[in-house]
């Protein structure tokens, strides 16, 4: 390893950045190296301008995944090198932001009953009955599960933060069966290890895999993904009259602002807003004639 990754390494660990964001932030900066064939240390905010174009126009990268590369590069130079640069020497690109797939109620249902095998319909049915992100659900230990009180523990979720979201009877059920037939000491779903079934979390990948298998077998045309999940069970949530509020404890948001996303996906709420157009009143369509030819005077 060398100096100058150690150097990033420790500044990350002392702020207590996740596993995640560490890899990420080290592995980008490694790219970036590679790209130019020198050190990090030996490049500036000229290199990454350049870096930034080669990412949107050689390698076609979304803006979010950009973005990323940028924090990344910021922190290298700003926190572990200690130069003295302006947020703008090495900046964010702009991106929009669109509005996430949800699934209707019928096409989880469908989702679920797709699944290949009983682990991944334990893993489909607890994504959609709590909410919670990928990377928590891998994390799921047996002792989360607290059907006393019949709430799920979410230990450490995106930064940091324990939060407990309400455990579905119906989940509860599947998972009693799905640990009857498991039996999974630590984790809850745990993973391999040398093609053996180890007390490991198990990888995102085989939650991914578990999503995108039953939405080709139900034969789902969205593009469907764990957070997919996420985003159906907040804005079914908000359509059975939960507030904004209690949606933004349950998915674990810092911010209410990332909450109020679901308003623009729920039918409860777009219904609620009558258009102007209904306050008027205009002819029917019957009387108005068909052709577009214009009348000649």
């Amino acid at each position: 390893m060398t100096h100058l990754r150690q150097m990033m390494l420790d500044e990350l660990q002392r702020r207590n950045y996740s596993p995640n964001t560490v890899r990420s932030c080290i592995h980008a900066v490694e790219e970036f190296a590679r790209y130019f064939r020198r050190s990090p240390d030996q490049l500036g905010p000229d290199h990454v301008r350049e870096y930034q174009v080669h990412l949107f126009r050689d390698r076609k990268l979304s803006p979010r995944t950009i973005e990323g590369q940028a924090a990344a590069l910021r922190f290298l130079f700003v926190k572990t090198l200690r130069r003295p640069y302006l947020p703008d020497a090495i900046p964010f690109p702009k991106h929009h932001r669109r509005l996430p797939a949800v699934l209707s109620q019928d096409e989880v249902a469908r989702l679920i009953d797709s699944a290949s095998n009983l682990m991944h319909r334990a893993m489909l049915m607890t994504l959609y009955a709590t909410g919670v992100r990928r990377a928590e659900l891998c994390r799921l230990k047996v002792a989360d599960i607290d059907s006393e009180r019949m709430v799920l523990h979410v230990q450490q979720g995106k930064g940091g933060r324990d939060r407990d979201v309400p455990l579905s009877p119906k989940l509860l059920e599947t998972l009693r069966e799905y640990w009857r037939w498991m039996k999974p000491r630590t984790y809850l779903f745990p993973g391999m290890e040398n093609n053996w079934r180890a007390d490991v979390p198990v990888t995102d990948k085989v939650a991914w895999t578990a999503v995108t298998e039953a939405a080709k077998s139900a034969r789902i045309t969205k593009r469907v993904s764990p957070h997919t999940l996420r985003h159906s069970f907040a804005t079914h949530m908000l359509e059975a009259g939960a507030d904004l509020r209690t949606i933004q404890l349950l998915l674990g948001h810092a911010k209410l602002a990332d909450t109020t996303v679901y308003l623009h996906l729920s039918r409860r709420h777009l219904q609620a807003a009558v258009s102007p157009l209904e306050a008027i009143d205009v002819s029917s369509g019957n009387e108005v004639k068909h052709s577009r030819r214009r009348v000649k005077r």
